[in-house]
């Protein structure tokens, strides 16, 4: 019988008992409502082909392909694979493959006008140490901010880019850099659970609408430092098996290139966006 126990500082939910393959609605209503209660859900132990993969994200919504398409799946360009191709032609580490996603707490999607709903991973394979992933809540993020700053951040909007401030577009091909950024309000109220969460990722955000430029810099330094709240953090350590699936509107996360080069972590990467009423499409 499935198992749904919290782990973390309820910052997530642990999935047991449970075959993704062979749920029906019902038995997938109690799954979806625990990570819209946590944020990041984890189902261990399962053994999925592609096409297993994608059915169950599409229980989420609508699967999209991401914009880096040199890491696409070459049949199946839903999918990003990550933790491939981390060697050179000479045998040095590419650090854009092998460090992806390490730099800092983000979150996905922010740079589209319909940014990611969620973001999941089934592991293919784990390292013996390290690589494991770091969440955050930020609707303790946005609890934890003083009035001042929730008083000047209602009602503005973030400007958000794939590079951000740094500009940092390495992993797009050339014709898909420097795209028009996309406004997201920063104190961003979430569209199921009607929460208020801090949508911000450092790494992503130009500015903030309507305040001058050193305004809008400190502002968002101030952010990056805050962003991070107390007791709202889960680390998850990888086995081949789980599947982790977050909810990009009300969390950050970052990976960690710490793992032994020569071992292999490897994923399928789903990025899912909401339906048109901004709940989950059935399957």
């Amino acid at each position: 019988m499935l198992k749904i126990q919290p782990v973390g500082s309820n910052t997530a939910a642990e999935i047991t008992d449970v075959d993704v393959k062979l749920l029906d609605d019902d038995g997938f209503a109690p799954i979806y409502d625990a990570w819209l209660k946590y944020g990041v859900t984890v189902v261990r132990d399962q053994e999925l082909e592609i096409e297993d993969f994608l059915h169950y994200s599409r229980r989420y919504g609508h699967v999209a392909p991401h914009p880096s398409k040199s890491t696409r799946h070459p049949d199946f360009p839903e999918i990003t694979v990550l933790g491939v191709g981390k060697f050179n032609a000479d045998g040095t580490l590419n650090n854009a493959i092998f460090k992806r996603g390490a730099a800092g707490f983000h979150t996905d999607g922010a740079y589209d006008e319909v940014p990611f709903k969620a973001t999941q991973l089934y592991a293919l394979a784990a390292p013996s140490i390290g690589g494991n992933t770091h969440f955050s809540n930020m609707y303790q993020a946005h609890d934890a901010l003083p009035d001042r700053l929730k008083s000047l951040l209602k009602n503005r909007r973030g400007a958000f880019s794939y590079g951000g401030r740094k500009a940092s577009q390495a992993l797009l091909n050339e014709e898909d850099r420097d795209k028009t950024p996309a406004f997201h309000d920063i104190l961003r109220v979430h569209s199921e659970t009607k929460r208020t969460s801090l949508y911000f990722d450092p790494g992503k955000i130009l500015y903030i609408e309507g305040m001058e430029k050193e305004q809008s810099d400190d502002v968002l330094d101030e952010l990056t430092e805050r962003m991070i709240a107390p007791d709202a953090e889960y680390c998850h350590q990888w086995r081949a098996g789980d599947i982790v699936i977050w909810d990009n509107r009300c969390m950050v996360h970052k990976a960690a290139g710490d793992y032994p080069p020569e071992q292999d972590r490897i994923h399928w990467r789903v990025s899912i966006k909401e339906s048109a009423d901004g709940n989950r499409v059935a399957a």
